[in-house]
């Protein structure tokens, strides 16, 4: 007997639809310009983090830092897991919770002194696009709800926190100051 006939035949790799395609193209270009703003402005020295400089942060900032790190690392699991289970949906509800938590975090830091500025537009997207996530999958519309949650994972936490490395803000001076 052929052995060939007897396995099975591996599936098809996944392949990425335009709209993901177009995504990853738009955060390598802005992990990119990140990247090149933070060498452009400043020479990095990397060093362990500072957690004494952390804990004096405002409890909005060390809040908001806490919930994005956590919400990455949640991603992360979404991504590797398998989808639909039961899983998968609690912890979604908890990345969900922690992406508002970040994105409203960033607005009431405002009245910390610091002025609106292009992360906030990802901000504003998040809570806007977040809750329209949450209705395509509830509605069953899988394509959808992947595009949104994986434009959400890729804007408003990977592009958007690449940018707060830029020379003079916290994570800078937390890491690479």
């Amino acid at each position: 007997m052929d052995p060939a006939n007897i396995l099975p035949s591996p599936p098809p790799a996944p392949r990425l639809t335009r709209v993901q395609t177009v995504q990853l193209a738009l955060a390598a270009l802005g992990v990119m310009a990140a990247v090149g703003v933070i060498f452009a402005l400043g020479r990095p020295h990397p060093h362990p983090f500072d957690a004494a400089l952390f804990a004096r942060q405002p409890r909005v900032i060390r809040a908001h830092v806490i919930a994005a790190v956590l919400a990455l690392l949640l991603g992360l699991v979404q991504f590797a897991g398998a989808k639909g289970n039961a899983v998968h949906r609690v912890i979604g509800w908890g990345w969900v919770l922690l992406m508002m938590t970040v994105a409203i975090s960033s607005f009431v830091m405002l009245s910390l002194g610091g002025g609106l500025n292009p992360i906030h537009a990802l901000s504003a997207a998040v809570l806007v696009l977040v809750p329209l996530g949450v209705v395509a999958a509830r509605r069953g519309d899988v394509a959808r709800h992947r595009g949104y949650m994986t434009g959400v994972f890729v804007f408003g936490l990977i592009v958007a926190g690449a940018f707060t490395f830029v020379p003079g803000r916290l994570m800078w001076r937390l890491f690479l100051g």
